[in-house]
């Protein structure tokens, strides 16, 4: 295929690829950006394949490794349930950035076959460009495993800090610059193993000390990252549409960790240079003590919600771990029978990454028009009979607007301290991921429903 007509198709690619996050921007239009996004992916395979032409032997090589690679990929994808889909993302996010790091190191080996010159007399601009996207990726790679472990409840949600951690981090950082500056003048092999491996470094530094309250930007902002590295990649192998792709998701990941940043009062130098601010004491919680609390069952939150004028639910993480959202919309659904205003009330980072909530409620068949972010609902609460909390422990703590020494202060939270009553799934009084004990538990009233939220919802409909 002739280079003119290759930049055509890539330039379609890149089209459908910006279409693609334009309908992936709303629930209503997901599904078709979901497919402007396949189809652009797929014209982009097929005019690299056609663009590289003769493989020889090693035809065969990518078609095997290929069709295991998707086969896994396809699997993972049927397989993986809604409540792992963070992790599933974070792990992608490692994958992309560890096939950065192997193509920069194929490129430095053997940059003749790249048509960058020869071992020893690279070209600088490619130099250059394969050693940022190694370093990025690297960072990529080893800071995207820390959030999956973080995730998975396999490493501490709370933040991991020690002295001087951010002086480390900052001295590394600098070492790597001075590292590519050095590799440009020498290309010597030793110093571009030294990048990759104090990349790899900085990715686990700059994660560990981030907190479980602000995991959803971490995961936005590796995904940002991830596109970055697939960037300079594209550049040293002079590949448009992997340019224009790591452009988009770069871009795009970090103006949605900017904009989340911002919706949670977090500073975003603070979030991506691995908690700057933040301090080494404020993961630890101070309200150990125990205090009592309310407790209900089914038939009383069924005569609370069914004699009530309006009922604002809130969703969380535990009601994605119990796949309850189809139980929800069966109360939901019934409570509307009884003439009961039902909204639904969503916060940004409720669940474990951006938009977590609103896709299983989507799943559900939830109506879009009774779902509203934070800003839009957060004044009805004072207004409601019931808000019933489901599984939403973080983004619901009322300390976030009263103590200054808590890891989430200062983050808008969900107002439904204010309604005339609370109902709180919650299996126990556990902290939440953010590893702080919820104030909103012993509030006067404030009824603890302690179940898994998808019985205790299946329960409330029988009751209803």
């Amino acid at each position: 295929m002739s280079a003119n007509l290759s930049a055509i198709f890539y330039l379609i690619s890149g089209i459908l690829f910006i279409l693609a996050l334009r309908g992936l921007s709303s629930p209503e239009t997901s599904r078709q950006g979901n497919y402007f996004g396949i189809a652009g992916m797929l014209i982009s395979i097929i005019v690299t394949f056609l663009t590289v032409g003769n493989f020889g032997t090693g035809f065969i090589y990518v078609l095997i490794f290929l069709v295991i690679g998707g086969s896994v990929g396809a699997y993972i994808a049927f397989r993986i349930p809604m409540t792992a889909m963070p992790e599933l993302v974070a792990g992608f996010h490692s994958l992309v950035g560890l096939a950065a790091v192997f193509v920069a190191i194929s490129a430095f080996l053997k940059p003749e076959v790249f048509n960058l010159g020869t071992v020893g007399n690279i070209k600088l601009a490619s130099l250059i460009e394969m050693s940022l996207g190694a370093s990025i990726g690297a960072i990529t790679f080893s800071g995207s495993i820390i959030a999956f472990l973080k995730l998975r409840g396999i490493m501490s949600g709370a933040p991991i800090t020690f002295k001087g951690q951010h002086l480390l981090n900052l001295i590394l950082g600098l070492t790597t610059i001075f590292l590519i500056y050095y590799l440009c003048a020498t290309q010597s092999s030793n110093i571009f193993w030294s990048i990759v491996a104090i990349s790899f470094l900085i990715g686990i530094l700059l994660i560990i000390p981030i907190g479980g309250a602000d995991m959803p930007v971490v995961i936005s902002m590796l995904n940002s990252y991830s596109g970055w590295a697939a960037a300079g990649i594209g550049f040293t192998l002079e590949n448009t549409a992997l340019i224009i792709t790591g452009a988009l998701v770069g871009s795009s990941g970090a103006i949605l960790s900017y904009i989340m940043c911002k919706g949670m009062n977090r500073s975003f130098f603070n979030v991506i240079l691995g908690g700057w601010g933040a301090s080494e004491q404020s993961s630890i919680s101070k309200n150990n003590e125990q205090k009592p609390v309310k407790n209900g069952n089914a038939d009383d939150a069924a005569f609370l919600m069914k004699n009530a004028s309006s009922v604002i639910i809130v969703p969380g993480y535990g009601m994605a771990v119990a796949q309850a959202q189809h139980a929800l919309r069966e109360m939901v659904d019934a409570l509307k029978k009884n003439g009961v205003k039902v909204s639904y009330a969503i916060h940004p980072v409720a669940g474990r990454m951006p938009g977590h909530m609103n896709v299983l409620l989507a799943e559900a068949n939830v109506p879009y028009d009774e779902v509203f972010e934070l800003e839009e609902i957060n004044n009805d609460f004072a207004n409601c009979d019931v808000a019933y909390v489901i599984g939403a422990n973080d983004v619901t703590n009322p300390v976030a607007k009263s103590d200054p020494q808590s890891p989430i202060f200062g983050m808008p939270v969900l107002d439904v301290e204010k309604s005339k009553s609370v109902l709180f799934v919650k299996r126990s009084l556990s902290p939440g991921y953010a590893g702080i004990d919820n104030d909103l538990f012993y509030r006067d009233n404030t009824l603890m429903l302690f179940a898994d939220a998808k019985k205790m919802t299946e329960e409330i409909v029988k009751s209803l």
